[in-house]
């Protein structure tokens, strides 16, 4: 079955989707913007309570990777060239739940997204004034990946330092994180028609500022 895309922009008209590359600022928008303005908030991964239980390996390979996972080092050494697939393969797979998932919640209320949609997709269910692209320089990407708190990225880094050579390993690591947030796919999201927010490597805190920003955009405010 295929539903058309002006249905999917309908159900959807109450979804406002924040996309981008790592580390500018996403999940922090998100998190603002649903409180200030009283939207339901979706963080990051946040169909994988559907997709993790209803996911099949012979439709969605890469979501149920994971599942089939018995060491977490064969996950940190991956070729580069297979994390960058596998990572781009699995918000393809995920677009799907993140779609259904967001018509569900989205009926009497606005809804704030941090979301992995692949932009083609995102050009076919939406429009300008519901979707901002978050960038920041790659070395800001790559360099400050493990800087965060969160428990996933300490997960990860714990693995890498129990690994026999964690130096090898956190190196072919961080090449896949480059391959991610390469110019490639930095300029796939940069020339899209929707708007951006591009945050400038430098100590300054604007979250303010952007949360302002984003807000005028989506006619919060």
């Amino acid at each position: 079955m295929k539903i058309e895309n002006n249905i999917l922009r309908y159900y959807l008209k109450n979804v406002y989707f924040i996309t981008g590359t790592a580390y500018a600022g996403k999940s922090t928008m998100v998190k603002m913007l649903s409180e200030r303005y009283n939207m339901k908030f979706c963080g990051e991964n946040y169909h994988s309570t559907v997709s993790d239980i209803v996911a099949s390996p012979d439709v969605q390979p890469d979501i149920c990777y994971l599942k089939s996972l018995t060491d977490w080092k064969d996950f940190v050494t991956r070729s580069p060239e297979e994390y960058e697939r596998w990572m781009f393969g699995v918000g393809r797979e995920a677009a799907e739940f993140e779609i259904a998932e967001l018509i569900s919640i989205s009926r009497d209320s606005k809804v704030i997204v941090d979301t992995n949609i692949p932009i083609d997709v995102l050009e076919e269910i939406s429009d300008y004034y519901h979707v901002a692209v978050m960038l920041s320089p790659q070395s800001m990407s790559v360099e400050r990946f493990f800087d965060r708190s969160d428990p996933d990225k300490l997960f990860i880094l714990d693995v890498i330092k129990s690994c026999d050579d964690p130096n090898a390993v956190m190196d072919n690591y961080r090449r896949g994180l480059a391959l991610i947030n390469s110019k490639q796919h930095y300029d796939e999201f940069a020339n899209s028609n929707f708007f951006k927010v591009v945050r400038e490597d430098n100590e300054q805190d604007t979250r303010e500022e952007v949360c302002e920003i984003l807000a005028k955009h989506f006619g919060l405010c």
